[in-house]
């Protein structure tokens, strides 16, 4: 059964905030390995506020002071895609908070191929159409090995089980407008960068600038699409454990 959930606070240790992607959700993006992180840290996520025109400093400050209002007063931040931009932006803000970055899928800014990519879907969320903005997501999102190994029937399961979190239009548009290259010379936290290596929505290039920009920053790259969650879960969850750990 599939987890939904607006708000998490879930188990002891240091301090683990999650930011999630544009078209997610916390449950949607982290909920295969929220148990495991929750074993050994106490994890706080919130989906993003619905409403209004979101900016990065409003979610990064949100993000903040959940975690702050529920008693943990230090943490690292885990970002996927949209959420590497918030992460950035919480520690600039908040650098008194922010131990760590772990940020995968990332992006500074995003290109011309990948704002092409979220005028479409933009304009498919517009259109109303769920199965074709669902063969578009799934394109965009699934890496081709393992996009092209589901079976008919998985494929089809893909396709019905997409959801459309309330407020992804709004996130779609920040995306195209994010540009945290300015102040990636003011991150002084140990930081990690995860690149997924088959990312159609977020071309890898992009990722590894990211990285560059960031000094002293560790990077590693796993045999994904965007959807890492579901293709590379143990792969990724290692990377996050290992850096962690140190």
């Amino acid at each position: 059964m599939t987890e939904h959930f607006s708000h998490v606070v879930r188990g002891s240790g240091p301090g683990l905030l999650l930011a999630h992607g544009a078209g997610g959700s916390v449950a949607a993006n982290f909920g295969p390995i929220l148990d495991d992180l929750a074993r050994t840290h106490t994890v706080v996520g919130r989906d993003y506020p619905v409403g209004g025109r979101p900016s990065l400093d409003g979610l990064a400050d949100a993000l903040v002071t959940t975690a702050v209002s529920a008693g943990v007063e230090r943490f690292a931040i885990l970002g996927y895609s949209l959420g590497t931009a918030v992460a950035v932006r919480a520690a600039t803000r908040h650098p008194e908070r922010v131990t760590g970055l772990l940020l995968t899928a990332g992006f500074a800014h995003p290109t011309n191929q990948m704002r092409l990519a979220v005028d479409v879907w933009r304009e498919l969320l517009e259109l109303g159409d769920k199965e074709l903005l669902a063969k578009y997501v799934t394109f965009a999102a699934v890496g081709g090995q393992f996009l092209n190994a589901l079976s008919p029937g998985e494929l089809g399961d893909t396709l019905a089980g997409l959801v459309v979190p309330d407020g992804t239009a709004e996130l779609v548009d920040l995306v195209a407008s994010v540009d945290t290259r300015p102040e990636l010379g003011r991150i002084t936290v140990p930081t990690l960068v995860i690149g997924t290596r088959q990312d159609v929505l977020v071309p890898i290039g992009v990722q590894r600038e990211l990285a560059d920009g960031i000094r002293g920053a560790e990077y590693v790259e796993i045999a994904s699409g965007h959807s890492m969650q579901a293709e590379a879960r143990d792969e990724w969850l290692a990377r996050i454990r290992d850096f962690l750990d140190r």
